[in-house]
């Protein structure tokens, strides 16, 4: 039975909590310098595993679309994200990502027809705002490939969300299979850059056997599902604003795991980001009330 709009972005909000927890995991887990390496490793093992489990292979127009869908939600996506990462401090990296749901707007108001409501426009530049509060810093700096890369992956990101919720999924494909084929896609695009830019290394440790294993499992494979599920039932704008779990989980874990401090301003960046993901989700439709039952037709007076 389904339990309500509530559960669903709770759910789904899982998923880029997950992905903020991948700073954490590389640093510590993984071999350092190897971002493609792990963006391979995240991918391309589940995709197969759901694929085969799957048994279920594209048909006719799904063979392209699963294509798009792979290449914008995983491959790309990841592949520009670690250039922006390379070339922007964090913060400002976390902050050109955070245009996404703004793009996400405009997106569903060309192709899914949705309407654009001045609360949702709100909500977009309170979040952008909390997320500069939360992780920029006074030594941020600026560089055009790194901003440009950042902004390509906040368009892949935000095109592959529209398409996914416009195509929708086929019939008789589970959701595990669908998200397979997107992980598969994203990963074979993935694995010839990372050997060709970044190589194998040479020792794996059973730390950073560890570390894939996280990345691949929970990172992947379940994050990914829970996020496709929800693309499936929430509004497309509504699950762009739940990417904003993701730097909050990133800050939390610092907090938590590697002593970093949080600053009041800090503070208020994450209240501002909360804010509007709540402003931005839709509200539960009330409860049909029954219908009163008919009056019974007085008894003739004498």
């Amino acid at each position: 039975m389904r339990k309500g709009i509530g559960f669903d972005s709770a759910l789904t909000a899982i998923a880029p909590a997950v992905w903020g927890s991948t700073y954490l995991v590389a640093t510590e887990l993984l071999p350092p310098g190897r971002p493609l390496l792990a963006s391979a490793v995240r991918a391309l093992p589940a995709g197969l595993v759901l694929v085969a489990v799957g048994r279920t292979l594209p048909r006719g127009a799904w063979w392209w679309r699963a294509l798009v869908l792979g290449t914008l939600n995983i491959g790309a996506f990841f592949y520009l994200l670690f250039v922006a990462a390379y070339h922007l401090p964090g913060g400002v990296a976390a902050l050109v990502v955070a245009t996404q749901p703004m793009l996400v707007l405009g997106l569903s108001a060309v192709l899914l027809k949705s309407e654009v409501r001045p609360v949702q426009v709100g909500a977009c530049a309170l979040g952008a705002a909390g997320v500069a509060m939360l992780v920029l810093t006074p030594r941020a700096g600026v560089d055009l490939i790194g901003v440009l890369s950042g902004l390509g992956g906040a368009a892949c990101m935000a095109s592959g969300i529209v398409l996914t919720k416009r195509w929708g999924r086929p019939d008789g494909v589970n959701l595990l299979t669908f998200t397979g084929w997107q992980l598969a896609v994203g990963g074979l695009l993935l694995l010839p850059m990372t050997l060709l830019v970044e190589g194998l290394p040479q020792d794996v440790s059973a730390e950073n056997l560890a570390g894939f294993a996280y990345l691949s499992l929970i990172g992947a494979l379940l994050a990914y599902a829970l996020w496709f599920r929800g693309i499936e039932r929430l509004p497309a704008v509504a699950v762009s604003f739940l990417g904003f779990a993701s730097p909050l989980a990133a800050a939390a874990l610092g907090y938590a795991v590697l002593g970093q401090e949080l600053s009041p301003l800090q503070l208020l960046g994450a209240l501002a980001v909360i804010a509007s993901v709540v402003l931005a989700q839709p509200r539960q439709a009330p409860a049909p009330q029954p219908p009163e039952p008919a009056s019974r037709p007085s008894a003739p007076t004498r």
